[in-house]
C-alpha cells in the first residue's frame, strides 16, 4: 500500500514568492523616490521661499505642471500597486502623497490656463508637450548690422509674409544672459512666432562683457546701430518705421529699455553715424530695472553680471551704474511700455517691476504691467508652456495695438 506524501518544498518552488516580495519592495522604493521628488517640486512651486526646493519647484512646477501631473499619476499607480501587494501602510502613504502632488500640479496648470484665456491666448496643449525647449526654427535672413573692433555684430530677421505695398510693425529684441553670455538664437522661438503673426522680429547680438572688458558703454551703442540699420533697411524688409519697438529679455531687457529711454530723453547719441529715431515703444520681459539693486541682491549671478557689465562695484563706478539703469531715465514723455514678469521670479522681483511700472505711470507714461502665475525667471525658455504661450500673446497684442 502506497502512502501519499507532500513533496518537500524546493528552493525553486520558493523562488516565485521571493521574487514577488522583492519586486513589491523595489516598486515601493521607486515610488518613494518619485513621491519625494514630486512632493518637493510641488512644495517649492507653491512656497518658493523654501531653500533649494523653491528654486527647482518654481522652474519645473511652473513651466511643466502637466508633465509633473503625469509623473505624479504614474507614481500614484505604483503606490497603489505597493498597497495591494501587501505593503499597506507604505502604499497608503505613497498613494496619498502622490495624489496630492498630482492635484497640486493640475491646479497650477488650471490657473495658468485661466491666465492664458484672460490674455486671449489660444492655448495649445500639443505645444505644451511637444515644445519643451526652443523650437527648431531658423531666421529668414541673418545680416551684419555693425562692426566693432573687427568683430561683426549680426541680426537674425524673422519676417512676416505680407503683400507688396504693405508694411508690418517690428521689434528689435536683445537676448538675456547677464550681459556676458548667450546669443540671439535664444530668441528664435519668439521671433518666428511673432513673424507668423505679422510682426517683423530682429534678434540681435551685442558686445558681451568679459573680465577686464566691460560693455556698459559699448552695448548701448550696439543697439543704437542695430536700430539705425533697421530704420535704414525698413523698405527692403517691409517694416513700418513708425511702429518699431525695442525690447529684450532679462539683461537684454535692461539694456534695451535703458537705451530706448535715453534715446527718447536725448541723453545718448550714436558714437558713429547718425543717431536713430527713438523707437515707438519699449518692452521688458523680466528685466533688471536698477543695476545697483542687481548688485546688492546678488541672486543667480546678478552681482557678477553687474560687475562684468560695468567693470566694478557701485562704490567704484556709481555714475556707470546710474547711467545703465532704466530707473534713472524715468520722466514724462517716455514711450509706451510693456513689462512682463513671473510672480515667482527671484531675480527680477515682481514687486520691483510693479513699482517701476507705477513710477512710469506717475509720470503719465502709458504702461502695461503683466504678472504671470507660477512663473520663474526666463519662463519662456520652455517655449510650449502655457505661460510662454500667454506671454507671446501679450507681446503680440502690445505690438499690434491700434493696427
Amino acid at each position: 500500500m502506497f502512502t501519499s506524501r507532500r513533496p518537500a518544498t524546493s528552493p525553486a518552488a520558493a523562488l516565485p514568492g521571493k521574487v514577488r516580495r522583492n519586486l513589491r519592495v523595489v516598486v515601493a522604493v521607486i515610488a518613494s523616490v518619485m513621491a519625494f521628488l514630486t512632493a518637493t517640486i510641488m512644495l517649492g512651486a507653491y512656497f518658493p521661499a523654501i531653500p533649494k526646493a523653491g528654486v527647482i519647484g518654481a522652474v519645473l512646477g511652473g513651466q511643466y505642471p502637466f508633465h509633473m501631473a503625469i509623473l505624479a499619476l504614474a507614481d500614484t499607480l505604483l503606490g497603489i500597486t505597493a498597497w495591494r501587494s501587501g505593503l499597506l501602510r507604505w502604499g497608503r502613504v505613497l498613494t496619498t502623497v502622490t495624489t496630492l502632488s498630482m492635484v497640486a500640479a493640475l491646479t497650477i496648470g488650471g490657473i495658468q490656463f485661466s491666465a492664458a484665456q484672460q490674455a486671449g491666448a489660444t492655448a495649445s496643449f500639443g505645444e505644451v508637450f511637444s515644445q519643451i525647449a526652443y523650437p527648431d526654427t531658423h531666421p529668414d535672413t541673418t545680416q551684419v548690422y555693425a562692426t566693432r573692433d573687427s568683430q561683426t555684430l549680426k541680426a537674425d530677421l524673422y519676417l512676416p509674409r505680407h503683400s507688396r505695398n504693405t508694411t508690418a510693425p517690428a521689434i528689435l529684441l536683445a537676448h538675456g544672459g547677464g550681459f556676458h553670455t548667450f546669443d540671439k538664437s535664444d530668441l528664435r522661438g519668439t521671433g518666428r512666432w511673432l513673424a507668423d503673426h505679422g510682426v517683423a522680429t530682429i534678434a540681435v547680438d551685442y558686445s558681451l562683457a568679459a573680465p577686464g572688458r566691460p560693455t556698459w558703454n559699448t552695448a548701448p551703442q550696439d543697439l543704437l546701430s542695430a536700430l539705425r540699420w533697421i530704420q535704414d533697411h525698413a523698405d527692403k524688409y517691409g517694416i513700418d518705421t513708425s511702429r518699431i519697438s525695442m525690447g529684450g529679455m532679462s539683461a537684454g531687457g535692461t539694456l534695451a529699455m535703458n537705451t530706448a529711454y535715453r534715446l527718447q530723453n536725448g541723453t545718448i547719441r550714436a558714437a558713429e553715424g547718425p543717431t536713430p529715431t527713438p523707437p515707438a515703444s519699449v518692452v521688458g520681459f523680466y528685466p533688471g530695472t536698477d543695476v545697483t539693486q542687481m548688485w546688492k541682491a546678488d541672486v543667480s549671478g546678478s552681482r557678477e553680471a553687474a560687475e562684468l557689465f560695468t567693470g566694478g562695484t557701485p562704490v567704484q563706478y556709481p555714475q556707470r551704474y546710474r547711467e545703465v539703469s532704466p530707473t534713472t531715465e524715468i520722466r514724462k514723455g517716455l514711450q509706451r511700455t510693456l513689462l512682463v514678469v513671473g510672480d515667482r521670479d527671484r531675480s527680477a522681483r515682481p514687486e520691483t517691476i510693479k513699482s517701476f511700472a507705477a513710477s512710469l505711470r506717475a509720470d503719465d507714461v502709458d504702461t502695461t504691467f503683466k504678472e504671470l502665475p507660477f512663473a520663474e525667471h526666463a519662463f519662456d525658455d520652455a517655449y510650449g508652456s502655457l505661460t510662454s504661450q500667454t506671454s507671446r500673446q501679450i507681446l503680440l497684442d502690445f505690438l499690434t495695438k491700434g493696427t
